[in-house]
């Protein structure tokens, strides 16, 4: 059944401001006036819509549950769910961060029918459309929602592609598949002659469901605004999503449906492996640690009922590999569609695939179908030309593009960004993955590199593939390919840099940086910051540290965490955990860990200030404290030096 048209909205409007008082003013029953010069909260991450231990719940309790870890500590539990608020108002980038559904899920169970941003963030508003939230960028509604206005739902499907405004008309992914199935609801089918296609616009192509009854595949082109569905190679999930997205693949297909092509699919316990050393004592006893514990529990009964490889947890604590590492690693392939969910799916587009992350509800619906829908995006080129400083990174590559204004006012939002150029030909593959994985902070869809010989070399190496089965495998953008904008960057021009907390795309030149900042932890792990490359980079300035006589300053914590046990292997078999020890670093087996304040790393207080080398420093994403973003040189070198400093 559809949606009901039009929609009435009589409740009432939370402002997100940066102005707390006004935030307390509202929840204590006051309605503000809308005005339009308003100051609101910019960069609303999910992290803080429903914080790691929020997640930790798949059900309506989210919705009690709404924006507590929402920057200035005002959001309580219940807060929005008590105050009777319709719409939630905030500025740009509503949404960024990682992939979790639970933050849509959670507002709309609080009660709110409709969030309106400045700009919206690619997989948040996607995940809203799936579960019947509705969304929209134009703050004109404002005055008709107050003055009584009934809205024709076609005001929240404009600039929408033709799947996406069917399912937000439908109610909801489910009621559009309901109505598809039965013929009422179909996907327009692509028309687009052929033309010079980039990388992932062949990928989409080749990958495009003509006829889902017949698994048919492939047309002619694609191009930007196409919507599809296209079939998955590599769909997997983690512990923190896998029970919810049961829960639904249950609800919307029967307790009896089964998972399609089970080898394609597989499972991680990779985030929450260390989480019983880390959780305060007060969210032990709400249960907390339980309920975290049941997630696994429930995901490795789906694995076993479905038959579903499972990278369980390692007997000698932690995980076999986060899923990033694993993909990249084990299962992905060049020119492969990889559906994750978790935001840093992306990371795979070192490889040469068109690799992305989704919510629960897609999920739910791609262990069934085997499809994901998409609209066709532009892609940003950057070219990467000459060859980098002594001491600068990849990461600071990464954090330098996303400090430049095309990403800090929310143009990536949405697109792809591909890599090239001569100074990705001198990077090692895990060089290029962090690239490719830290597309996402900038809001972009993916990040993908075309694959060349130390691609083919990695994969020959890591899972004894014949060479030339891989280089057919290889898509390549066309020459005269359509971008929506290209930029070059001179590596050599490239600074150390980090960013300040709060946001990846806090950029700034270490050199600019006049601070002279403390730090009481130095994290170097997680799947941005824990592969082999990084444990070279950190390997570099701890034994220089320790030939010197020098050592992890006093007071500070050092803490180093290997991406997969492979990785670990190499460590050891560098020498590198000899190097470690004696600089008296803490190495940890692999897990998301203090990525997601869910292991050893992360801070406890306020106070705290951490140097870490992974992807996001969102309010609250590593504990309560400050969260500096740099390379593995700054941070190993900040670890001995007890304060921020380059190698």
């Amino acid at each position: 059944m559809t949606r009901p048209n039009p929609i009435k909205l009589s409740g009432r409007i939370l402002y997100l401001t940066d102005d707390t008082e006004l935030l307390k003013a509202q929840l204590a029953g006051e309605n503000l006036a809308f005005d339009p010069e308003r100051k609101l909260m910019d960069n609303i991450s999910t992290d803080e819509i429903t914080p790691g231990w929020v997640c930790f719940y798949y059900d309506e309790t989210l919705g009690r549950y709404s924006c507590v870890g929402l920057r200035g500590g005002v959001m309580q539990k219940d807060s929005i769910k008590n105050g009777g608020f319709d719409v939630i108002v905030s500025g740009m980038s509503k949404g960024c961060g990682s992939s979790r559904e639970t933050a849509p899920y959670s507002e709309l169970t609080a009660g709110a029918k409709l969030v309106i941003a400045k700009s919206i963030e690619k997989i948040y508003g996607q995940n809203s459309q799936n579960i019947g939230l509705l969304t929209s960028t134009d703050f004109g509604l404002i005055p008709r929602i107050l003055a009584g206005e009934e809205i024709d739902i076609n005001e929240f499907t404009k600039g929408l592609d033709p799947i996406s405004a069917d399912i937000v008309r439908a109610g909801g992914l489910f009621e559009y598949n309901k109505l598809r199935l039965a013929g009422k609801m179909s996907p327009p089918a692509i028309e687009t002659a052929v033309r010079p296609m980039t990388m992932v616009e062949k990928i989409i192509a080749s990958h495009a469901v003509v006829d889902a009854k017949t698994g048919t595949l492939g047309v002619a082109a694609v191009q930007p605004g196409d919507a599809l569905f296209i079939r998955a190679d590599v769909r997997f999930s983690h512990e923190y999503v896998t029970p919810m997205a049961d829960a639904l693949f249950r609800q919307g297909f029967g307790n009896d449906a089964q998972v399609s092509e089970p080898k394609s699919v597989f499972t991680f316990r990779d985030h929450l492996t260390f989480l019983a050393d880390v959780m305060p004592e007060d969210k032990k006893k709400m249960g907390l640690l339980d309920n975290a514990n049941g997630l696994a529990t429930t995901q490795k009964a789906f694995s076993e009922r479905h038959g579903l490889k499972l990278y369980g947890e390692n007997e000698k604590g932690g995980s076999e590999a986060i899923c990033h590492n694993a993909v990249t690693e084990d299962l992905a392939l060049p020119g492969d569609v990889v559906a994750g969910t978790d935001s840093h799916t992306c990371m795979a587009g070192a490889l040469g695939c068109f690799a992305f992350g989704v919510g629960s509800t897609d999920m739910a619906n791609a262990w069934f179908t085997r499809d994901v829908r998409v609209r066709v995006p532009e892609t940003v080129k950057f070219e990467l030309i000459g060859t980098l400083q002594k001491g600068v990174a990849a990461k600071d590559v990464m954090l330098y593009i996303l400090s430049q204004p095309f990403f800090r006012t929310s143009k990536g939002i949405g697109k792809v960004l591909e890599f090239a150029g001569n100074g990705i030909g001198a990077m090692p593959l895990d060089e290029r993955a962090t690239l490719t994985n830290m597309a996402v902070e900038a809001g972009g869809f993916t990040g993908i590199i075309e694959p060349d010989e130390v691609t083919v070399d990695y994969l020959s190496m890591m899972r004894g593939l014949d060479k030339e089965s891989l280089r057919k495998r290889i898509v390549r953008s066309d020459k005269d390919a359509t971008y929506l904008d290209a930029f070059t960057i001179d590596l050599a021009k490239v600074p150390v840099m980090i960013a300040t907390p709060g946001d990846p795309r806090n950029g700034i030149a270490l050199s600019d940086f006049k601070e002279d900042v403390r730090i009481d932890i130095a994290y170097g792990g997680s799947c941005t910051g824990g592969k082999k490359a990084d444990m070279d980079m950190y390997a570099s300035v701890l034994k220089d540290a320790v030939e010197h006589g020098k050592k992890i300053a006093d007071g500070v914590q050092a803490f180093i965490q290997f991406g997969s046990q492979h990785i670990r292997r190499y460590a050891e078999q560098q020498g590198y955990v000899e190097v470690f020890n004696a600089a008296g670093v803490e190495m940890i087996n692999p897990s998301c860990g203090a990525c997601i304040n869910a292991g050893p790393g992360a801070s406890a207080t306020k106070e705290q200030v951490t140097i870490s080398a992974i992807n996001r420093n969102f309010p609250g994403r590593s504990g309560p404290g400050k969260v500096y973003l740099a390379s593995p040189y700054t941070v190993a070198a900040s670890a001995v030096a007890g304060r921020i400093v380059g190698a």
